[in-house]
């Protein structure tokens, strides 16, 4: 089955009763809309969510389909996003949750708060808001989420680079895809970073190893000083006034690496363990 398509309206499911259509208040027994459906493109999400618009439009955002929900004194906001892909729907999950709190199992990622409740599966991102503030809505919450996560199509697979970063020293939750500006370098267009330790770790896809190869001397040219490693297909190491001590690797259309890593910290191996992770 094709992935729903928000706009082209395959996301208001052929069903019968009240949970009909999706994003649906009927979901849960006991909550109702109120006020019409809410949608918006690229070109208007600002009126909706302005001040935070940006955080969705640089993953990609195309659009997004909502409803308020009430039960009694408590609403939630109902809001489905679709994104290009799956790591796109997954990179804006990640810049969402809080990293402080656990996750729960449903799609490739998901979050329930006492006033908040987040998911990401395929090319979506599902997001719940709830009041009054004062109020642990986590039941609610769950609930909507559960139900919701049934009815969205799409992989609930992690992307790849998730699993390649090795686990000792790892902070997993500080783990996101960075869509743009990777480490502050404009250069690095888009890819994985994560915390550790002893310094952050970046995994960055290139389309073709000769392109890979070619982002590596820019790099090389930005650090300055720069030697030589032994790493993988090719690798360097240097540093820099804002990150530290760093290495670099190619692995195919790959590049990865470590920056800010703290003295006694062995670049080369460091280096060595994540390039083995990488196909």
């Amino acid at each position: 089955m094709k992935r729903l398509r928000l706009i082209a309206g395959c996301l208001w499911l052929a069903a019968s009763g009240p949970a009909a259509e999706f994003p649906s208040c009927g979901l849960v027994p006991g909550w109702i809309q109120k006020g019409p459906a809410r949608e918006f493109v690229s070109d208007n999400l600002y009126d909706y969510i302005n001040g935070n618009s940006e955080g969705y439009l640089i993953y990609g955002f195309q659009n997004m389909r909502g409803v308020t929900c009430v039960s009694g004194d408590r609403s939630i906001v109902f809001d489905v996003s679709e994104l290009p892909d799956s790591e796109s729907a997954y990179g804006l999950f990640t810049s969402n949750r809080d990293p402080r709190e656990p996750l729960e199992k449903a799609g490739m990622g998901a979050q329930v708060l006492g006033q908040r409740a987040i998911f990401a599966k395929g090319s979506y991102f599902v997001e719940f808001a709830a009041s009054p503030p004062d109020q642990d809505h986590r039941d609610a919450l769950r609930a909507f989420l559960l139900a919701a996560e049934k009815l969205v199509e799409g992989t609930t697979a992690l992307p790849d680079p998730v699993g390649w970063f090795p686990a000792e020293g790892l902070d997993h939750a500080s783990i996101r895809l960075v869509p743009q500006s990777v480490l502050g370098l404009s250069m690095l267009k888009r890819g994985y970073v994560a915390q550790y330790e002893f310094g952050r770790a970046v995994i960055i896809q290139e389309s073709s190893p000769e392109l890979a190869s070619a982002l590596m001397g820019r790099l090389r040219q930005r650090f300055g000083q720069t030697e030589a490693a032994s790493v993988a297909g090719e690798s360097f190491t240097g540093s820099d006034k804002y990150l530290g001590r760093l290495v670099f690797f190619r692995k195919g259309a790959f590049i990865g690496g470590f920056v800010n890593v703290g003295e006694g910290q062995d670049l080369v191996a460091s280096a060595a363990a994540l390039a083995a992770r990488i196909p």
